[in-house]
């Protein structure tokens, strides 16, 4: 593993500022409201002598925690149990606050390696005015800003004073599987369950996972990364800016991943917003699995219905592996790793153009394309031009003469014959010439 710097500190100091700068990359949501960031965020910093893992984590308060204040405080404390060094953020322009006092007091107890990160100072001149007063603190300090980059190259290389040395960085690799889905639906309590441990925020609290977490599971061989993401509402509730950016990052990291698990409410059933993600995810040809969750609020005398009515719910995406699942009793959640791997495997399946042509003369001669404006579609050949999805491309006469439903049947035929039972397919249709024409 690589060595873990933990980054602390109170609410709205710019820790996650200070995150994005060290990965170099705008990974971690930054807000100019307090309170931003819940869950651990990870990242790596991998072009430093001795390269480092860091966690960014929520804003640490002491009284009058409410929930969320509590599972913040949990992540934290899981965090710093992991740090190699902790970075102690404070805000420069402020100055030394109560809060910041309570949080020296509380890492100072966790005898680990601590550097005070004074924020918020734009350059050299302000350094005289802003930062005396942290020397209070006891520990040993640097002035930066990570907004704009003053001093960090020098606060990269206090960091790597206090990392043990490694002799391997290794590169995690594994099936990166991302949830997503409407807010309070179970996808941080889901990824729990399968690594086995409380690592993600569980909140009845609709909106409380704001940023992309990942979150590495190893198991008989197999690693895999689960990346929980941000709640998605429908567009005309996403009223407020932080959320927005949520979305657009969950609805990222869902085309990043290699499965995405739509994860809906037995309760509440598909909704508008729900078929909208499907029909977002089937247009990306994102490989996918529906998991309806909390069956554990279902009587038994209802599933059957349940499950005719999540399958008639999809007829129109009919190819996507639908999974019935309970986080509290962990029913189904056993085969999903096992299902995520086979699609997967489908996902990366070729077909050979000798194949392929075989299976279309089949095709062909089974139902022949319909004459439209006095003219017969003929097809010349077919090949697999690229996986990821597993694409398909179509040479024909006249690709405007193909009507929708026939290309259907097209896609029903090449699931069928070549097995892609699972995996979104994408089928390209070209206009060529003189090809050999299979519909004689």
């Amino acid at each position: 593993m690589l060595p873990i710097v933990v980054i602390v500190g109170r609410t709205n100091v710019g820790k996650s500022t200070l995150f994005n700068r060290l990965i170099k990359s705008k990974k971690a949501i930054t807000h100019n409201r307090s309170g931003v960031t819940r869950d651990r965020i990870y990242g790596e910093v991998k072009y430093t002598p001795k390269p480092f893992a860091v966690f960014d984590t929520g804003g640490l308060t002491f009284e009058g925690q409410d929930q969320i204040d509590k599972e913040i405080f949990f992540q934290v404390q899981e965090a710093i149990s992991q740090a190699s060094l902790i970075l102690f953020v404070v805000d420069g322009r402020i100055g030394i606050t109560p809060l910041d006092e309570e949080v020296a007091d509380y890492i100072r107890k966790s005898n680990k390696p601590v550097l005070l990160v004074v924020n918020k100072v734009d350059g050299k001149e302000h350094v005289e005015n802003l930062v005396p007063e942290f020397h209070s603190l006891g520990f040993e300090l640097i002035p930066v800003s990570a907004a704009h980059g003053f001093n960090i190259p020098n606060l990269i290389e206090k960091i790597q004073k206090y990392l043990p040395e490694i002799k391997d960085v290794p590169h995690i690799q594994g099936l990166k599987i991302a949830l997503i889905g409407r807010p309070n639906v179970g996808k941080s309590s889901m990824i729990n369950g399968f690594v086995g441990e409380k690592r993600l925020i569980e909140s009845p609290i609709a909106g409380t996972t704001r940023d992309s977490v990942d979150v590495v599971l190893k198991r008989n061989g197999s690693t895999y990364i689960f990346v929980d993401t941000a709640g998605v509402r429908r567009r005309a509730k996403i009223k407020d800016p932080l959320e927005r950016f949520s979305v657009l990052r969950a609805l990222s990291s869902s085309k990043r991943a290699n499965i995405t698990i739509l994860v809906v409410d037995a309760i509440s059933r598909i909704s508008h917003q729900d078929k909208t993600l499907i029909q977002f995810l089937q247009k990306e040809h994102v490989p996918m699995i529906l998991a309806v969750n909390k069956i554990d609020l279902v009587p038994k005398r209802e599933l059957e219905t349940l499950r005719r009515y999540f399958k008639e719910q999809m007829r129109f995406c009919p190819y996507v592996p639908i999974v019935f699942t309970s986080t509290v009793d962990k029913s189904g959640l056993g085969g999903i790793l096992l299902l995520a791997e086979k699609l997967w495997k489908e996902t990366n399946k070729r077909i050979s153009t000798g194949e392929l042509n075989r299976g279309l003369q089949f095709a062909i001669k089974r139902h022949q394309p319909p004459v439209v404006k006095n003219k017969r579609p003929k097809f010349y050949y077919l090949t697999q031009a690229d996986i990821i999805p597993p694409t398909f491309v179509f040479f024909l006469n006249d690709h405007t003469l193909l009507k929708d439903q026939y290309k259907r049947y097209l896609e029903n035929q090449i699931r069928k014959i070549f097995g892609f039972k699972m995996a979104p397919i994408h089928l390209v249709f070209r206009t060529s010439r003189d090809r050999k024409d299979f519909n004689k």
